[in-house]
């Protein structure tokens, strides 16, 4: 089964490793290249290749350093691309499928976590939003990534700006922007597309000298 043929939720695994790690985000449709090198993520990474190569991605928000406190919500991606390294590292792909909530987490012996993924909440993420569901001025977001990209120091791709899917991009921005865990939780758990772009837009601005007016809802 790829990423593309989870329609429904009983589609969705039971159970699932977790990969606590704040500042990586992972959205519906969206791919996340990450670098596994500690022996319990390669250990992960194993067991979802013999499986169904589900993991979730879960921001850590404090807690103790060897057991962080996961947030409230994280996203499930599929493997999508593996390839190992000469010195032992696994180079993978996830492409997101669908987020849940993080509740129910099980006592396990394996060195890495799990969890029994509460999808329910999340079932439209598993349908692409529909043409004209998402309003957004892509001259409008434009304009509010070059102010924060000036103020920031930040490097843009103008030709991906303007030419990407407005989804994609919106996800592109909320990953890859150097917003904090809470701002990045936000964006994670906004209810719809249309209300990430809008978290978005309020995050860009807020970090642009002498326009305060835009606060994350």
């Amino acid at each position: 089964m790829s990423a593309e043929t989870y329609r429904k939720l009983s589609d969705l695994p039971e159970t699932m490793a977790v990969f606590p790690l704040s500042g990586a985000m992972l959205f519906p449709r969206w791919s996340l290249p990450l670098n596994i090198f500690e022996p319990r993520y390669l250990n992960m990474i194993d067991d979802a290749m013999r499986g169904h190569r589900v993991i979730g991605m879960v921001q850590t928000m404090g807690g103790d350093r060897s057991r962080p406190t996961l947030a409230h919500v994280g996203c499930a991606g599929r493997i999508t691309s593996y390839s190992e390294t000469s010195d032992g590292r696994y180079l993978i792909s996830l492409t997101g499928i669908c987020r849940f909530s993080t509740e129910t987490e099980m006592d396990v012996s394996t060195p890495y976590r799990q969890l029994t993924p509460y999808w329910d909440p999340f079932e439209a993420d598993l349908t692409p939003p529909k043409t004209g569901e998402l309003i957004l001025s892509r001259e409008k977001l434009t304009d509010s990534l070059k102010r924060y990209s000036k103020v920031n120091a930040m490097e843009v791709d103008w030709d991906a700006v303007k030419n990407a899917p407005l989804e994609t991009l919106i996800h592109a921005l909320s990953a890859g922007c150097p917003f904090g865990v809470l701002e990045k939780q936000a964006l994670l758990e906004a209810d719809t597309i249309s209300h990430r772009a809008e978290t978005l837009m309020a995050l860009l601005d807020m970090d642009v000298p002498g326009d305060d007016s835009s606060t994350v809802q």
